[in-house]
């Protein structure tokens, strides 16, 4: 269902065109591999070359660096086609977490990072990985317990620790690792990002993670080792201490970017539901003119344009300079659950087809599940939503209560 927001002229116009990219080259892919497996890196290769031709490849990066260049309210709807598909955001290379860590390195990067390690990530020849989340005596969903740490030795970093659920952590050449590097400070104000070489010494792939959804392109987690890893002192990336603070301008605008790429999954989920549902009969009419199922799809496109409202919103107060922190964790929250809903009930509307490998459904259940945990589980931004919502409680109010 077509619903007009206030989106500028060129975000209309990139999502235009990249409709056209995904109707016309990426889904007719994606029914060739479906059921198939992972797809094979030199078509994805592919994918980069077309998507460069339709002007969709990469939008979000300034040009100097391999980019289209275009403002991040610009390229959302782009975002949201991409997710249409889960080959779309990896052909248009606005897939996680390489886009999250472009935009890292682009906005915090010396010129000599942007240089050796930026250009080559747009440009797709290399792959990267966030390296936050630690075994559980350390920093999972609260990263003030990480234990990870990096000394300085020389001119040398030293790193020594252990990290799991390392995003593409497999196949990667570039990790951004969080490490404690002063322990006597809280971690917040202790931490820093640097940039390591994944064939660096004293790197080690521990084990790899298969997951739920790690299917058609080939995503990878990891668990990996630091073991008294070198890496040179111009490695470190953006200010010495300040990782928790780039971390959250990295991962505010990577939530958005989430929500809107599973908001495209979810709509294309409905779209598949209601042509199969045009199409089908049972017991004597075609199951579009059921009230239930009809019910359900209102209840369904409803939720999904209030996603995408809150995401506009969110989106529009960071481009404003303004943290959005809880309007982000109240877009991601509540955009992961109802595409959860959506997926679930577009796959439930196809029935038996909706469980097969003839419609990427299935694809799409798995691969959403597991936004409900990435990038902040549903009760850490609950948790943060409440505590906010409590830090202003009006006297007014107060005042008025009963005294019993």
């Amino acid at each position: 269902m077509v619903v007009e927001y206030e989106d500028s002229d060129t975000a209309q116009g990139l999502r235009e065109s990249a409709r056209e990219f995904m109707d016309e080259v990426v889904l007719p892919v994606e029914r060739e591999y479906l059921g198939e497996g992972t797809v094979p890196m030199d078509v994805i290769e592919d994918l980069f070359d077309e998507a460069r031709e339709y002007g969709v490849f990469c939008p979000q990066i300034e040009e100097e660096y391999g980019g289209g260049g275009y403002d991040f309210r610009d390229v959302l709807p782009l975002f949201e086609e991409a997710g249409r598909s889960v080959l779309g955001q990896m052909a248009m290379r606005v897939d996680a977490p390489d886009e999250g860590n472009m935009h890292t390195l682009e906005l915090v990067g010396t010129e000599e990072q942007k240089e050796k390690w930026l250009k080559p990530l747009v440009a797709g020849e290399i792959r990267s990985g966030f390296s936050m989340t630690e075994p559980m005596q350390g920093a999972g969903s609260d990263p003030k317990m990480m234990q990870t740490t990096a000394e300085k030795d020389g001119d040398e970093w030293v790193i020594n620790g252990h990290k799991w659920w390392t995003t593409q952590g497999v196949e990667v050449d570039l990790l951004l690792v969080m490490a404690r590097t002063d322990m006597d400070a809280h971690p917040y104000e202790g931490t820093s990002i640097i940039l390591v070489p994944a064939d660096a010494d004293g790197v080690e792939i521990a084990n790899a993670t298969p997951h739920l959804g790690q299917d058609l392109v080939p995503e990878s987690h990891a668990e990996i080792e630091y073991n008294d890893v070198r890496v040179p002192e111009e490695n470190l990336l953006g200010a010495e201490n300040a990782g928790f603070m780039i971390a959250q301008q990295r991962l505010g605008p990577a939530r958005l970017t989430h929500c809107m790429r599973f908001s495209g999954m979810a709509d294309r989920a409905l779209d598949v539901a209601k042509a199969y549902m045009h199409e089908r009969d049972a017991f004597g009419e075609s199951l579009e003119d059921k009230q239930a199922q009809r019910f359900r799809l209102a209840e369904q496109e409803t939720q999904l344009h209030a996603a995408r409202t809150m995401v506009r919103h969110a989106a529009e107060k960071i481009a404003r300079g303004e943290e959005a922190r809880i309007e982000v964790a109240m877009s991601k929250y509540f955009t992961a659950n109802v595409v959860q809903e959506t997926i679930d009930f577009a796959l439930q509307a196809c029935g038996g087809a909706g469980i097969s490998q003839h419609l990427p459904l299935a694809d799409f259940y798995k691969a959403n599940r597991a936004f409900r945990i990435v990038d902040g589980a549903d009760e850490v931004h609950k948790r943060s939503i409440a505590r906010a919502a409590f830090e202003d409680v009006p006297e007014a109010e107060l005042a008025n209560l009963p005294r019993f």
